[in-house]
């Protein structure tokens, strides 16, 4: 366990054990930078993942975080960044995106397909999670749109036929229950699907969006408030209140540019098959792992 470390530790993961080459590369490529790492305990493994710890001399910029996650890559590794002072066994709550992080698909962009709108509402989905489109609201507004008229089975047939939860998923949320941690699933998404990964793989809350459906059919409108980024950390933000705790005490996990404020502060955030704009910010990214390996981190 990280128990209140003063410095920065880095975390290497891997399906298969970590190359002595990349060890080595790692350490001379940081030394580069001016910082020196020490191992901490040597290569371990669970049941599913290999990892390797050190404790940097120093706080590595962005940079240079970017530079060894590449050097990483090239060993099919992950690496994490863990802030200084971290107190692993002081998390408290999980709060996770839905599309494409826990689960394969953009809802919206599957629903879309039936009715024929699929290249244009991923197009502006696309835009939106590299950050190039600023108004989460105003862009949720625009696909919605676009689905007026689709029958509300098509809803059903996405979750049934392409909806599947991203590789360790079940093990990470039966792993956070194990722990005692509160899971929350933030989704710009849909009611529709939350509530059933909810019952599904048993999340202590869920918040998205509705979509309005009047005689078997989607309006094209969204009811109530959306759930934007900046309701997602709300959302995390009152769930830490009310377990007399603060973001500190939380592990985040996205992909999308509208992930970012809920991700930023927590204890460790963690890009999952990001786009580069959340990858930079996170604490760890995942690319090469499943989402499951968050609980190698927090151990």
């Amino acid at each position: 366990m990280i128990n209140a470390m003063s410095h920065q530790v880095l975390v290497a993961l891997s399906r298969e054990p970590i190359a002595e080459k990349l060890a080595f590369e790692i350490k001379d490529h940081a030394l580069k930078h001016g910082a020196s790492l020490h191992s901490l305990g040597g290569q371990m493994n669970n049941a599913s993942y290999f990892y390797e710890r050190w404790e940097s001399s120093i706080e590595l910029d962005a940079n240079t975080r970017e530079e060894l996650r590449a050097i990483a890559s090239r060993f099919n590794t992950d690496l994490c960044f863990l802030k200084p002072n971290l107190q692993t066994q002081e998390i408290k709550v999980l709060a996770m995106d839905m599309d494409s992080t826990l689960i394969n698909i953009e809802c919206i962009d599957e629903i879309a397909d039936f009715t024929g709108k699929k290249s244009a509402v991923a197009e502006i989905t696309e835009a939106t999670m590299r950050g190039e489109i600023k108004d989460f609201k105003e862009s949720l507004r625009r696909r919605v749109a676009l689905l007026e008229g689709v029958n509300a089975d098509a809803l059903e047939s996405v979750y049934r036929e392409r909806l599947k939860p991203n590789p360790g998923a079940a093990e990470l949320l039966a792993g956070a229950h194990e722990r005692g941690l509160y899971t929350l699933l933030v989704s710009g998404g849909f009611t529709f699907f939350t509530e059933k990964l909810r019952q599904q793989l048993g999340f202590k809350q869920t918040q998205a969006n509705t979509l309005e459906i009047i005689e078997g059919k989607l309006t094209g409108k969204v009811l109530g408030d959306i759930v934007d980024g900046a309701a997602k950390a709300a959302h995390l933000d009152e769930a830490c209140r009310l377990l007399a705790c603060t973001k500190v005490n939380s592990i985040t996990m996205g992909d999308g540019a509208n992930d970012l404020i809920m991700m930023n502060g927590s204890g460790i955030s963690v890009a999952y098959q990001a786009k580069p704009v959340v990858k930079e910010k996170a604490d760890a990214a995942f690319d090469h792992v499943g989402l499951d390996a968050a609980l190698v981190l927090i151990s």
